[in-house]
């Protein structure tokens, strides 16, 4: 049986590798999508818990969704912040997100205080010296910049003073009075990272934020609370858009398959006809069409798999900056999927095939 399917298979070669290239396309699709969405989110996730904070605190009108949110409060809410017992640190942020060449956070911050949460790695250069300095991190300096040039950030250029170890929250800070100038919102901050001086005090903290006059209304979490936040879940339509593009790979895997081998099927009428009349059972017919599906499949998702691996290696070496992450669990998915897929895309014509009466097979021309 495997002679006679490979002979089918190198019979057609055309079919057989458009056939397998669409399997790889579906693979490409759910692994690539996957992983440009889940490792933006996973990096963020993995720069937040570099920040240094135990706590955030934001006016409750903000959303989670770091970035999207205007600057609400006044930086003044920090001083009062560090007067609340347990509270060592209080360092205001305004995080803006720019869609220039990449979608990115720039966070706007007072120096002194979000180094006090945890200090910046400096890799070169130094801490801001003037208004239009900025400090990146290793990944976008990987572009490279260096310390001493110009850069150009929300319409406006700034001069690189430091590159710093990535995992601080952005890849780009400039100081917040820069920010709220270039943004019009002049003395206001986003969020306000807090750092306690023991996290068993995070419930005391929290009260003590929310019994405060005038910040009954903030939100106020914790670090896991904010994490448990960035997952697929909790951000309106994360997995409605990855589902959409699963699911139009595995149409798209379903229809080639399902029309290669139903029209093979049709061009191999005698030959089933000459099957059958030799003794071949229904279940044998089935099992050669199904079994030809099963080894473009696996071509396809082999040739997939290495596509997507490559596409990794281009990306970290092209778009430093960019998370891209491939996880063995999406893999396995996406191997399942489209192999599914393709079994199920071949079940009818397999099934169409063993149905077919030898004497008629037999004289089909």
């Amino acid at each position: 049986m495997n002679r006679l399917v490979v002979g089918n298979l190198v019979h057609r070669p055309l079919r057989s590798l458009i056939s397998a290239v669409a399997v790889a396309i579906e693979v490409i699709m759910i692994l690539s999508i996957s992983a440009i969405m889940l490792g933006m989110l996973n990096g963020q996730r993995t720069r937040t818990s570099g920040i240094g904070m135990d706590m955030i605190t934001h006016p409750g009108a903000v959303t989670n969704l770091i970035g999207m949110s205007g600057a609400a409060a006044s930086i003044q809410v920090a001083d009062v912040l560090r007067t609340l017992p347990h509270v060592t640190v209080a360092a205001p942020v305004n995080i803006q997100l720019t869609s220039g060449k990449s979608l990115e956070n720039i966070y706007g911050i007072d120096f002194s205080s979000y180094d006090a949460l945890r200090p910046f790695v400096f890799l070169s250069g130094g801490p801001f010296t003037g208004p239009n300095d900025v400090i990146i991190d290793d990944f976008q300096a990987a572009r490279g910049f260096k310390v001493g040039d110009t850069i150009t950030i929300l319409n406006h250029p700034f001069r690189i003073c430091g590159i710093v170890e990535n995992g601080k929250g952005g890849r780009k800070f400039i100081p917040i009075e820069t920010m709220n100038a270039i943004g019009g919102t002049p003395g206001k901050a986003s969020v306000f990272y807090l750092k306690l001086d023991d996290l068993k005090n995070r419930e005391t903290v929290r009260k003590e934020i929310l019994s405060t006059p005038g910040m009954s209304q903030y939100d106020v979490q914790t670090l896991e609370e904010l994490l448990s936040s960035l997952t697929p879940d909790k951000l309106p339509g994360f997995n409605i858009g990855l589902r959409i593009v699963i699911g139009t790979a595995v149409i798209i895997g379903f229809l080639v398959i399902f029309q290669s081998m139903y029209t093979a099927v049709m061009e191999r009428t005698r030959e089933i006809g000459i099957l059958k009349s030799l003794g071949a059972s229904r279940f044998y017919i089935v099992a050669v069409v199904l079994r030809e599906t099963g080894l473009l499949a696996i071509v396809g998702i082999v040739l997939g798999v290495a596509a997507v691996y490559l596409m990794r290696l281009i990306f970290h070496y092209r778009f430093p900056t960019l998370d891209f992450s491939v996880t063995p669990a999406w893999v396995a998915s996406a191997v399942a999927i489209a192999f599914t897929g393709a079994i199920f895309g071949a079940l009818y014509p397999a099934l169409k095939a063993a149905t077919k009466d030898p004497i008629d097979a037999l004289s089909y021309e």
